[in-house]
């Protein structure tokens, strides 16, 4: 009877340690993700973004969720990450929307369009209206979730290796440049082509390619494009150019409620980020650029230029509303957004610079 008692009071005090444990060590279970990126090694900005959302998920997550990082110098697929993403090859990748176009057209319109949103006006858009939602939409179909992952700002309309004066000076020119922008100019006569960042000198040296777009300054200045392509043109393309940030669905549903809010908050956190290092970046190079490489030459297209890409993109846009009305619900939502975004851009930033030039 004593030996009873005693068994009793024995599982009595390990169903108590075992309550009073659980908490414990579910507060203590580690989470691991890895994380796929289209960028190289130590990539600068673009590669930033990643580090430092996986360093604040630790630090805000007191350890319990861990982000690894490959660079495509180790998976070797700079433009397969969404692929391995959605195969569950790795729980998370960084890239560009746009790059899954051939795929899976209507993401292109997640990075930037042509003549479309600024940075801040972008943003607006993504985070209340309703551009997250309609990126939703797109990507659950697939198994992925996708959220912003860093804004470049405006980039620079690219180096070219002959001035460009004309639309006819645009028949047969061979551009590295991805997204929408490429099939725009492939309808005035151009022959775009997407090449990975470590291959671009190369491309633009041995005259595999006429021209190239990048960024801005921010980068292009540690690229060395001006050493072989002293055209440096203003932008029209890509103003509001935003990387993402790309989640296998069940590996986020498989962390627990705060882990999940704790990653999204560091992903929007190190996205803006990346957009004011860049902006910062961008400055300082430019000033750099100015002073160490006088001989760049800066430049806008010509207007009937403009006004030929301007005239191409609305038919193309027209002409991809036409064919899928997912993809027209995306095109009227961010019109209609711009229209109302930019009058307040126009009367306060605009109007506070073209003051500040008088």
């Amino acid at each position: 009877m004593l030996k009873l008692n005693f068994a009793k009071k024995l599982l009595a005090v390990a169903a108590c340690a075992s309550l009073l444990a659980s908490p414990l060590m579910a507060a203590e279970k580690v989470y691991r993700l890895k994380l796929a990126e289209t960028w190289p090694t130590n990539f600068p900005i673009f590669g930033d973004a990643p580090k430092n959302m996986a360093a604040l998920a630790d630090k805000m997550s007191n350890g319990r969720l861990k982000i690894t990082i490959d660079s495509k110098n180790k998976h070797k697929a700079p433009f397969g990450v969404f692929d391995m993403v959605r195969a569950g090859q790795y729980d998370m990748g960084h890239s560009a929307s746009y790059y899954w176009k051939g795929k899976i057209p209507n993401t292109l319109y997640f990075t930037t369009m042509p003549f479309g949103m600024t940075a801040p006006e972008q943003y607006g858009w993504f985070y209340y209206g309703g551009g997250q939602e309609l990126m939703d939409e797109v990507y659950g179909k697939f198994g992925v979730m996708s959220f912003p992952g860093g804004n470049t700002g405006n980039q620079m309309g690219g180096w070219f290796q002959k001035e460009i004066n004309s639309v006819e000076d645009l028949q047969g020119l061979k551009m590295r440049i991805p997204g929408f922008a490429g099939e725009v100019l492939a309808k005035l006569g151009a022959k775009p082509t997407n090449i990975p960042a470590g291959e671009l000198y190369t491309a633009l040296e041995r005259r595999t390619i006429d021209a190239l777009e990048w960024v801005g300054p921010s980068l292009d200045l540690r690229m060395g494009f001006h050493k072989i392509a002293p055209f440096y043109y203003t932008g029209w393309h890509e103003p509001a150019t935003e990387l993402q940030f790309m989640i296998n669905k069940k590996s986020y549903d498989k962390l627990p409620a705060d882990l999940q809010q704790i990653l999204k908050t560091a992903m929007r956190t190190a996205a803006y980020d990346m957009y004011i290092q860049s902006y910062h970046e961008s400055g300082v190079n430019w000033d750099r650029m100015k002073k160490e490489f006088p001989n760049i030459q800066v430049k806008s297209f010509p207007a009937d230029v403009i006004a030929a890409m301007r005239k191409a993109n609305d038919e193309l846009l027209a002409e991809k509303a036409a064919a899928d009305p997912l993809a027209k619900k995306i095109l009227d939502s961010q019109s209609e957004y711009m229209k109302k975004a930019r009058v307040w851009t126009e009367i306060s930033d605009k109007a506070y610079l073209d003051n500040m030039s008088e």
